[in-house]
């Protein structure tokens, strides 16, 4: 290798993994603020009087306008770049979030759940924009699944920071403390990040396996949505996201009602539970990762590491019938560790299959219809709990997305490569 070739490639991964880091921080925070509610769940239905059915609708409050904000900010990232658009989010979401400490009714509730889920509708894809801008191709699964971790970390964090915050001085405090750190890192995200394109040895390296862009305005909706590609990626979406939420949303509530578990005592199993899931976002993302380092193609790489995600949830149909609580928090973290896997590999096809300039508004289009899955989902689960009390009903849903996801989207798109956009 020349010297000034190496001196590039020590720069490059020194540099993009920084953003890496960025990225990273920026979904720790997105999680903390968006799980919180789950962890007080058990002390607000006890404060406010909220029904199961009206808790399920708090959460759809959520998911209605993340779906919302998921679709505007995909289309802003793409007009106006990933520095601005990323700040102007974590903004939003953060003052949404400290907002919680204000409120004191179901319907107080489902207003500022609303506000975060248009804010918090900016991260996913401005971050995925940023990883396609930043790495080559062969590292943006595990880059992705780094970043990503992020989602694991924040949830591993709330559980053991905020329940011990809330009892020491009480829920609003709880919102207000988590709320402000996204405001903290807007502050170092405007001091650090510049966009890739004005590195321009990095910017080189990180496009060189892939076909030069054809510059050109930013694609409609409208011409997307004529295109398989984009369809294999709402059909992705629709049909797993909605299984983390319910992870993400239930899984204290399933283990007060179902295990006994009191707010002093949930923590552990719920940290336990989302560090497995740390472990299955980067290793999903270094799977395809690995073979596409080996000379496989993107297409076997990526459905290779999907199948094997798909694979290790299918025991979660079983975990109502266990016994032990520790056997359990294992089945449920091994499901939720492969989401995350999966999830790693999902949100780099569409780097994969469109030039840069439609990525931010195809991660828009299939998160909002992540959302609208979550939506329904959200509804099922308030009716299932509130007519049965019983959760193996929806795992076992849950267990079976995810192979139905891979079937539809290998008929949609057999061949994972990078199109031309429809005109």
């Amino acid at each position: 290798m020349q010297p000034a070739v190496m001196s590039i490639a020590r720069t490059a991964s020194r540099y993009r993994w920084t953003v890496c880091g960025l990225l990273f921080f920026a979904t720790v925070i997105n999680y903390m603020d968006r799980q919180i509610l789950g962890l007080l769940a058990p002390v607000l239905q006890h404060d406010i009087g909220w029904t199961q059915l009206q808790y399920g609708r708090i959460v759809i409050a959520f998911s209605a306008f993340y779906a919302v904000g998921l679709l505007g900010f995909g289309k802003v990232v793409d007009r106006i770049g990933t520095r601005l658009s990323y700040a102007v989010a974590m903004v939003m979401w953060s003052v949404a979030a400290v907002l919680h400490a204000a409120v004191s009714s179901v319907m107080g509730f489902a207003v500022v759940r609303a506000l975060l889920g248009i804010g918090e509708g900016g991260n996913f894809p401005s971050a995925i924009k940023a990883t396609a801008e930043w790495f080559p191709r062969r590292e943006r699964a595990l880059a992705t699944g780094i970043f990503n971790s992020g989602a694991n970390i924040g949830a591993v964090f709330a559980p053991a920071i905020i329940p011990p915050l809330a009892v020491a001085f009480g829920w609003r405090a709880a919102f207000v403390v988590i709320g402000a750190l996204g405001l903290v890192w807007m502050v170092a995200w405007l001091a650090i990040y510049r966009p890739a394109d004005q590195h321009r040895a990095e910017y080189e390296e990180a496009h060189e396996d892939e076909p030069v862009e054809v510059a050109g305005p930013a694609p409609t909706w409208r011409s997307l949505l004529k295109m398989r590609e984009t369809w294999a990626f709402i059909i992705g979406k629709f049909l797993t996201d909605p299984v983390w939420w319910f992870y993400l949303f239930w899984l204290p509530k399933w283990l007060n009602e179902s295990r006994g578990m009191d707010l002093q005592h949930i923590g552990p199993p719920l940290v336990a539970i989302y560090a497995l899931t740390t472990v299955g976002s980067v290793g999903g993302g270094w799977i395809s990762s690995a073979l596409l380092r080996r000379g496989y193609s993107v297409n076997f790489s990526r459905k290779t590491a999907m199948l094997i995600c798909a694979c290790c949830v299918l025991p979660i149909v079983f975990v109502s019938q266990v016994d032990s609580l520790w056997g359990a928090v294992a089945i449920v973290g091994l499901a939720a560790a492969a989401h995350q896997g999966w999830s790693a590999n999902l949100f780099t096809t569409p780097s994969d299959m469109f030039p840069q300039r439609a990525v931010g508004a195809v991660v828009g289009i299939g998160g909002m219809a992540g959302s609208i899955g979550g939506v329904l989902f959200s509804e099922v689960i308030g009716q299932v709990l509130q007519r049965t009390g019983h959760y193996w009903v929806l795992f076992a849903i849950g267990a079976l997305g995810y192979l139905a996801a891979l079937g539809v989207m290998h008929l949609l798109v057999p061949d994972i490569k990078q199109r031309k956009l429809a005109q």
